[in-house]
């Protein structure tokens, strides 16, 4: 689509990948291009670019990096978040999960600071991929309740693919009571994935925040 607008080849790399039917409320991604006014023109670029996306993606704003940035290797941390449903909505169809049933909170959030004290995630990491390590540094796992929704934030360094749904699966095995916390921690470090909980439905992730090195935006083209 860029290249037909732009009249030139265009490739562009995004901040990550993301299961189908998972959102994002913030992504970066990057390209070049021998266009100079995208930046002081960008609102009739990204109208011309929004006219030609699909209905659900949609290009915030357009701004210059320096010529070795990269969107999805220079991000220093993500942050996620799950949104779980306790009532049907109709309009949250594919924007939540709806879950049936009473969850322990507190049960949830106790267990899930354990997270902090493990690198290697391999128990939560889809099988048969090429990562060069599944260690991850998380940040924050924290569950809140907004409304009617059950929140989990979650932020790392970087993510192994499918890692929050098989976290947020295993994790509401906790709120149910059928795992207690050694278990959660053997789970983890047994580093076998078939050993943690299913994966959490698609429909209620969400990228929500992308962090780069400070200043790394103020970087300017040469």
């Amino acid at each position: 689509m860029l290249s037909r607008l732009l009249n030139e080849p265009i490739f562009v790399t995004g901040c990550g990948r993301t299961d189908t039917g998972v959102h994002a409320t913030e992504f970066y991604a990057h390209f070049d291009s021998t266009i100079l006014d995208l930046e002081e023109n960008q609102d009739k670029w990204i109208f011309k670019f929004n006219h030609a996306l699909p209905a659900d993606i949609a290009i915030q704003k357009i701004f210059p990096v320096h010529d070795k940035a990269n969107a999805r290797f220079d991000a220093v941390s993500r942050t996620y978040q799950y949104k779980i449903n306790k009532n049907k909505d109709p309009f949250q169809i594919n924007r939540s999960c709806f879950l049936y049933g009473e969850y322990d909170i507190d049960a949830m959030n106790k267990v899930a600071k354990e997270l902090f004290n493990y690198i290697d995630f391999s128990s939560f990491a889809k099988s048969n991929t090429q990562n060069f390590t599944n260690n991850c540094k998380i940040y924050k796992a924290e569950w809140t309740v907004e409304n009617d929704l059950i929140v989990f934030t979650i932020s790392a360094d970087r993510f192994l693919r499918n890692m929050v749904r098989a976290i947020v699966g295993t994790l509401l095995d906790v709120g149910k009571g059928k795992m207690t916390i050694d278990e959660f921690k053997e789970i983890i470090e047994s580093k076998v994935r078939s050993n943690a909980g299913l994966s959490a439905h698609a429909c209620g992730l969400y990228l929500t925040k992308v962090e780069y090195p400070q200043n790394y935006f103020d970087v300017r083209t040469s």
